[in-house]
């Protein structure tokens, strides 16, 4: 297996609320690059970096694609986002 690298990219939001849903619609825009996972995309506090908050859900579901819905959604995972 080769070695695999991850890029830490650090943004600043005022809230937890407020860097998921950021965080959420950069991992979707970055979508269009292969070499990208958002299902791992994590925030943390500043100054508390080891504790790190889910963006996505990430499940698995049928065909080996991820859900991309945030972690606590209601309802059935999905590719999109519901309106």
């Amino acid at each position: 297996m080769r070695q695999r690298y991850v890029i830490h990219l650090p943004v600043v939001a005022a809230d937890l609320p407020a860097a998921q849903r950021l965080a959420r619609v950069i991992g979707r825009w970055l979508l269009v690059l292969p070499q990208t996972e958002p299902g791992g995309t994590t925030v943390s506090a500043e100054d508390d970096q080891n504790v790190r908050h889910w963006v996505f859900c990430d499940a698995l579901m049928p065909g080996g694609r991820r859900c991309l819905l945030r972690t606590d959604h209601d309802g059935p995972c999905s590719r999109r986002l519901r309106r």
